[in-house]
């Protein structure tokens, strides 16, 4: 093993991650910085909290106001936030390096409007409330049924991948017209309910989103990251990836679905959040050069991270009205589109 390289094995050694030490100090950092995130929330708000009443309503919780608005109302919104974020940062990474285009995320090739397509479906004319188990299983199905449209394009048809990012706008467009004519023809409580819901907001979290969130996860993210090599050899180019041996349509479609599950999962239960999986993979390979393996550990937090002050902002930024995170999403993510289109153009 190379001195600056660290190898992760499983017990059995099944499994093994490979990261190099500067990539292992940057997890570490930005696991610090995360974890200090969560706490400054979690003292912050419309009643401030000084750190002291945060660690005993998290570690001796009574049956105080304080305790209440520290575990039941900021806890679960902020771990909603860091999850969601850590899932669309890793299915940008995965979408971009499938595609080969630093342009793609979930939501600009059209893979979270289809989610969120099927979800206002059953928001509006299924009668299905928010929080309804049913709402992960057909949004990740809408995302999988426009990913599949747009990426056998790109592996069947030759699409070049500008070409594939257009497709994509072309998708999300559709989809986002479906969505209009749903929330028109629908009742107006329903209709309101799905506007509300597509800005992308953590309002009102509750235990059970995280509970309903976190099987995807767990089954999902894990083989993200151990599948993410994979994407490393893709890279080089199909004919070179065969020779080495490489499943190719298996490896591919783990990390499609793997992909697909993430920014299904994560819009069935946040909302339409727009631009993270486009930005958190960037500034990944702007904080370290590792594999895809490392890439997509660091994107994961650094997703987290940007929904977490996206929130933050949006709860204490102009108070007393609670602002959805999505909107500051997208101040950041939009302009960081243009730039990114600027590069390529260059």
């Amino acid at each position: 093993m190379n001195e600056n390289t660290i190898v992760l094995r499983t017990p059995n050694e099944r499994l093994a991650l490979r990261l190099s030490r500067h990539t292992v100090k940057i997890v570490a950092v930005l696991g610090a910085i995360l974890l200090a995130s969560v706490f400054i929330s979690l003292c912050l708000g419309s009643h401030t909290t000084s750190p002291t009443d945060v660690l005993q309503a998290l570690i001796a919780p009574g049956e105080s106001d304080m305790t209440l608005i520290v575990r039941e109302i900021r806890l679960p919104r902020i771990l909603l936030a860091v999850l969601v974020g850590a899932a669309l940062g890793v299915a940008g990474l995965l979408l971009q390096g499938l595609v080969r285009n630093p342009l793609a995320s979930p939501d600009v090739i059209g893979i979270t409007s289809g989610a969120s397509a099927a979800a206002v479906f059953l928001l509006t004319i299924g009668g299905v409330a928010q929080g309804s188990p049913l709402l992960p299983v057909s949004a990740i199905a809408g995302a999988f049924a426009v990913a599949l449209t747009i990426l056998s394009l790109a592996w069947l048809k030759h699409v070049t991948p500008g070409q594939l990012v257009l497709v994509g706008i072309g998708m999300a467009s559709a989809m986002g017209a479906l969505i209009t004519l749903m929330i028109v023809m629908s009742p107006d409580t329903p209709a309101m309910n799905a506007y509300l819901w597509l800005t992308g907001s953590l309002y009102a979290a509750q235990w059970g989103d995280i509970f309903g969130l976190l099987p995807w996860l767990a089954i999902f993210l894990p083989l993200a990251v151990s599948r993410a090599r994979h994407l490393d050899i893709m890279a080089m180019g199909d004919d070179m990836a065969t020779s080495l041996g490489s499943a190719l349509n298996l490896n591919r479609f783990v990390l499609l679905l793997s992909a697909v599950a993430l920014a299904g999962s994560a819009v069935a239960f946040a909302g339409g959040l727009s631009f993270i999986g486009l930005v958190a993979p960037h500034m990944a390979r702007n904080l370290s050069r590792s594999g895809a393996t490392g890439l997509a550990i660091i994107a994961a937090m650094v997703g987290a991270l940007i929904l977490l002050y996206a929130d933050l902002i949006g709860r204490i930024g102009f108070a007393p009205r609670d602002l959805p995170a999505g909107v500051f999403v997208a101040c950041i993510g939009a302009p960081y589109f243009v730039y990114q289109l600027y590069r390529m153009k260059r």
